[in-house]
This record gives structure tokens, C-alpha cells and sequence, in this order.
């Protein structure tokens, strides 16, 4: 079965949220403008995320996962899933469920002429102090970066595998991905998509994580571009 797009979803302890993701990517599936698969990636989950991934995995051919042995956080599983894809298109999408599945349709209908694209969410459900902080620290990191997105923390994108597995591991990797899609001369283009409450789990990030750890990683971003390598191989004898 030929697989065009692998779907990465990280997880930590999500337990309430699994069986969700599940229904919800059933239901992509049969919709999907790109045959596609899941790779879930647990990172390090306490609770019984990992029996529930298993479970879904022999009940699912479009599904697989990776598993640390400790948790590592949200950059690394989203490299580690980048890392393990076998198709031309990466995407990645939260276990939270805030963005839905169905939208991947949407930065699909834009992918042919980019090598990223990512959501904006539009009409957030978030409160005022995530939403405003969030505001925050992606105007911060537009000042660095340049990279004109307005929303990087949207959990949905879509990224032509080449370059994904082209990134530099590093934390807080997931709040530069247009960036560094960019760095690597690519196009990138973000598009609208739709935001909804979260209904179960808890959320991984406080104020801390949304406003002074993203100043951090500037910096570190800062240094990253003027060591970064970039190369295209024009030519090669290998099989």
C-alpha cells in the first residue's frame, strides 16, 4: 500500500484524547486527498497512553508509533517522528485534537508549490491570557526569524519530507519550522484552518513556555542561522 503522507502525533499522557484521534483520522482517511498513515510518538507517557497506542495500532493498518524511554519532550518527538517517515510528505498535527484531521485537506490543496505549509488558527478557542501570550511570542519571534508566520504554534503543517529530515535538532524546534524550512531556501505559505477547545487532557505549556522560553530559543535560532550549513547534491553514482 502506497503511502504518500505519514501524520506525526506526539503524545504524553493523552490517554483521554486517543481514542478520539482515532476516530477522528478513520474518518480523514476516507477523505484524504493523499493516501495517509499516522505515526504516533510517545514521549515517555505516564499513564496508559502506550497500551491505548498499541491497541490501536493492531486494530489499524494506517497506524503506527514510536516510543521513548523517557520522556524527551515536544521537539524531540516531533523530530523523531520526521526522523522515522518513509513518504514525500510529513505532517504533523497535535493528540489535543484543537485542529482537526479534515483540515490536512486543505494545506494538501496548497503543498505541490511549497515545502511547507502550515494553519493559522482561525477564531482560537483559547483563553485570553494562551491567546494573548501566544500573540507575544510570535511577534518576537517574527522579529528574529523574519519569517512572516503569523501562527507557528498551530499544530497543523504539512512539509515535504526533504527538507523536515533536513532540520537540526534542537529545542523548541517546533516554534521555527517555517524558519527553518527557510533557512534550507524553501517556500513556505501558511493558510487558514479551525481551532477548537480542547476537551480532554491538560495542556503542556504555561506562561513560561509561551513567553521567555521562545525569547530563549531565539537567540539560540539566532545563532543557528549564522552556523547553518545548507547543500543540494547536483550529481551522484550511487545506487
Amino acid at each position: 500500500m502506497s503511502y504518500h503522507l505519514t501524520v506525526v502525533v506526539p503524545v504524553y499522557n493523552e490517554e483521554d484524547n486517543l481514542l478520539r484521534v482515532e476516530e477522528e483520522f478513520l474518518s480523514f482517511f476516507k477523505i484524504a486527498s493523499a493516501k495517509s498513515k499516522v505515526l504516533f510518538v510517545n514521549d515517555g507517557s505516564q499513564d496508559r497512553s502506550q497500551e491505548l497506542i498499541e491497541e490501536i495500532c493492531i486494530r489499524n493498518t494506517d497506524f503506527e508509533y514510536i516510543s521513548f524511554v523517557e520522556n524527551y519532550g515536544l521537539s524531540a518527538a516531533i523530530k523523531a517522528g520526521f526522523d522515522h517517515t518513509d513518504t514525500t510528505l510529513v505532517g504533523y498535527i497535535d493528540s489535543d485534537l484543537q485542529t482537526s484531521p479534515e483540515d490536512f485537506n486543505i494545506l494538501l490543496a496548497h503543498i505541490a508549490g511549497y515545502d511547507l505549509v502550515t494553519g493559522v488558527r482561525a477564531d482560537r478557542k483559547d483563553s485570553f491570557v494562551k491567546n494573548m501570550s501566544s500573540k507575544i511570542a510570535n511577534g518576537i519571534r517574527r522579529s528574529f526569524t523574519h519569517d512572516g508566520m503569523d501562527d507557528t504554534g498551530c499544530p497543523l503543517k504539512i512539509i515535504k519530507t526533504e527538507y523536515a529530515q533536513r532540520i537540526p535538532m534542537f529545542r523548541g524546534l517546533h516554534r521555527f519550522l517555517p524558519a527553518m524550512i527557510l533557512l534550507q531556501k524553501g517556500k513556505v505559505l501558511q493558510v487558514p484552518v479551525r481551532h477548537f477547545p480542547r476537551i480532554a487532557g491538560q495542556a503542556k505549556f504555561g506562561l513560561w513556555n509561551r513567553l521567555l522560553g521562545p525569547l530563549m530559543d531565539c537567540f539560540a535560532y539566532l545563532w543557528m542561522k549564522k552556523k547553518y550549513i545548507n547543500y543540494r547534491i547536483g550529481k551522484s553514482n550511487r545506487g
